[in-house]
């Protein structure tokens, strides 16, 4: 039976996120059940994509990259794929209008990374549209569920949110970037004299992407606004605990929210929404 199938596929897009990302996981879970399931497929898709570049050392990532991207469109074109993670994928592709633009954009960044290991203002931008704020968009595809007029209303604050995350993940991860691939996502950033000055430069970059973002959040569909806002939390609690970190620390270790930390966020969050307080 597809459908068989289609739930098996569907069970290791979650179990991807779940075994991936502890913090995203659990604020999916927090979405409404009509759109948590093609969240998990997103993440899924992005996840795999992304490990082929960053892990897959020992094989011929180009290669693999080049056929992940054509087995994505194959799937997406024939409605099905005997890879689990692509099959879900296409499914909210074809049930939301996931656009093909948003995909191709994503895996040119993916791409990006098997080449580059340093950006100017230029390139740094196109990769954090592609990596990051195209993914914001396919995952609001699916929370306003085909609503064209709500996609375009927030469209900016989903790619401003985007690009806040993926921000703080690059200095969350300057040292594994740096030390283990040679990259320096930064534009003009001298990574051997990271200083004070520089970080706080950024910071108050992100600082104003996640104003923006924030505004966004508060006009998501009932179904969407909780679960995005408790990645919003998280990655706030991440932003300012990277803030009072010392530049010199944020080059000699991964800035991270322990778990228990992370559970406590949530439940905050859950009763801060709970009596209409975001």
């Amino acid at each position: 039976m597809k459908e068989l199938y289609d739930d098996v596929c569907q069970k290791m897009s979650k179990l991807t996120t779940n075994s991936y990302s502890t913090s995203f996981s659990l604020g999916t879970r927090f979405l409404g059940p009509t759109v948590r399931q093609p969240i998990y497929a997103i993440y899924g898709f992005v996840r795999f994509a992304d490990e082929i570049v960053d892990s897959f050392h020992n094989y011929n990532k180009q290669y693999l990259l080049d056929k992940f991207k054509s087995d994505t469109y194959e799937a997406i074109d024939h409605g099905i794929s005997l890879n689990p993670i692509l099959n879900s994928f296409q499914h909210a592709v074809r049930e939301f209008n996931i656009d093909r633009e948003l995909i191709d954009t994503f895996l040119e960044s993916m791409e990006m990374d098997l080449h580059k290991t340093n950006y100017n203002q230029e390139g740094y931008e196109k990769y954090i549209l592609g990596s990051a704020e195209v993914v914001g968009l396919m995952c609001l595809k699916v929370f306003v569920n085909n609503d064209k007029e709500l996609y375009k209303t927030l469209e900016y604050p989903a790619m401003r949110l985007g690009s806040a995350f993926q921000k703080i993940n690059f200095l969350r991860d300057l040292k594994a970037d740096f030390d283990g691939m040679g990259r320096t996502y930064f534009p003009g950033v001298n990574l051997e004299n990271f200083n004070e000055t520089t970080k706080k430069e950024i910071e108050v970059d992100i600082l104003k992407d996640f104003e923006e973002g924030y505004a966004g959040i508060l006009q998501l569909p009932k179904e969407a606004r909780f679960g995005v806002y408790m990645a919003y939390v998280y990655f706030f609690r991440l932003f300012k605990k990277i803030e009072r970190t010392p530049a010199t620390l944020i080059m000699k270790q991964r800035i991270r929210i322990p778990n228990q930390q992370k559970y406590a966020l949530f439940v905050g969050s859950l009763v801060r929404h709970q009596f209409n307080l975001l």
